[in-house]
């Protein structure tokens, strides 16, 4: 928001503008009682108390409570950068990185810390802080899909495929009609000869739209941000929306976004003063003796399955509608029941979100050109976003 605030005001011409932060104000008024510092007088909460009704009033992953309105200057404090560490890993062995994934905050697993010790001992050389951190961001199960891509074994016997092995069967099968699949930001099938519009140079010093019959595919891509929407709904399905934009954009050497869908699976919504009647813990194996009006309950931490159907299908239209590329299609269901199995109740309290969308490529632009070997490559951002 703040940096969406900031280029409005720059672009409108003002550039004395740093930066523009937005921040929410509560005024608890309590009613007066015996509870007070005197008869009658109003009652004043205790720091658990305060802690409390904040909790009932911000959302945890996008905001932090302030008691002033003068801890708001904190807001533009400006860090400054840390110094390039070094991580002895010659000197300290494997215990230098264990340190280090904890003290990162890394999240490394046992056999990657391995990796690392071993590539870095036969390069006769330490790592960087930065170096490890990179690793951990685009090694991770995140981008590489490394679970899915691990051996897949049943009853001990290792089978032909792995999970993503089985999804991409489908296309080794069948690929009539594909351009690119599994190795882009999106899929590409064939489209059609169409009629595009845009600059092109006429001269010199001249430029002027015009139209242009060319070959133009289809691009898809779905993908889900479940984590993220279960903790703060709105922001998390948004950034789910945003991220399936950026893909299809990215794809080949670029290209156009056009409609997109959102869906979301979630446990039972338990509507205030609307509860169905399969909306509790009762065993479904046990008939209707057993039923009981008692519900499952979820974990603290995550929002509820009613907080993510309101907030969560608008942030995701929300961001799409501001980039240009509206969200016309999606789904919604509920799942959750105890099936008896020692008391197993199966759903969706950690949701599944959907993004996706459609768009169009030229047929020029499908495949990235090749970045010969040695080249500089930047990556833009850094430890502040840990997303990948």
């Amino acid at each position: 928001w703040a940096s969406k605030a900031t280029d409005i005001a720059h672009n409108c011409g003002m550039q004395h503008v740093h930066r523009i932060e937005r921040g929410v104000g509560y005024t608890v008024v309590l009613k007066s009682g015996i509870l007070g510092t005197g008869f009658k007088a109003p009652k004043k909460l205790a720091d658990q108390e305060l802690q409390a009704v904040a909790a009932l009033l911000h959302d945890r992953m996008t905001e932090t409570v302030l008691r002033n309105a003068d801890d708001a200057q904190r807001l533009f404090d400006e860090l400054e950068g840390r110094p390039l560490e070094t991580i002895d890993v010659i000197g300290q062995g494997r215990e230098a990185l264990v340190r280090a994934n904890v003290e990162l905050g890394l999240a490394m697993s046992d056999d990657e810390i391995d990796y690392l010790h071993d590539a870095f001992t036969k390069a006769q050389r330490n790592p960087t802080d930065v170096e490890l951190m990179m690793f951990a961001q685009a090694n991770s199960e995140h981008c590489r899909h490394k679970i899915f891509n691990a051996d897949w074994i049943i009853d001990g016997v290792k089978q032909d495929r792995s999970l993503f092995g089985m999804i991409k069967n489908t296309h080794q099968l069948n690929p009539r009609g594909t351009v690119v699949a599994y190795s882009d930001n999106s899929s590409i099938i064939e489209g059609a000869s169409v009629t595009r519009f845009y600059p092109r140079q006429v001269g010199a010093d001249k430029q002027e739209y015009a139209p242009s019959n060319e070959l133009t595919h289809i691009l898809m891509k779905v993908e889900t941000h479940n984590h993220p929407t279960a903790i703060s709904p709105f922001p998390g399905a948004s950034t789910g929306a945003g991220g399936e934009i950026r893909d299809e954009g990215a794809t080949g050497r670029g290209a156009k976004p056009k409609a997109g869908l959102t869906g979301f699976t979630v446990s039972n919504l338990l509507l205030p003063d609307a509860q169905r009647p399969w909306e509790n813990a009762s065993d479904v194996t046990a008939g209707s003796a057993a039923r009981v009006d008692a519900v499952y309950g979820k974990p603290e931490r995550i929002a509820s399955p009613l907080q993510i159907m309101i907030d969560g299908p608008i942030g995701g239209a929300a961001f799409s509608n501001e980039f240009g590329r509206p969200v016309l299609g999606g789904y919604f269901r509920t799942y959750e029941q105890n099936v008896g199995a020692a008391g197993a109740v199966y759903g969706y309290h950690k949701p599944i979100m959907i993004a996706g969308g459609i768009g169009n490529i030229s047929a020029a632009h499908t495949h990235k050109d090749e970045i010969p070997v040695g080249s500089l490559l930047i990556q833009l951002g850094g430890p502040g976003m840990r997303i990948g």
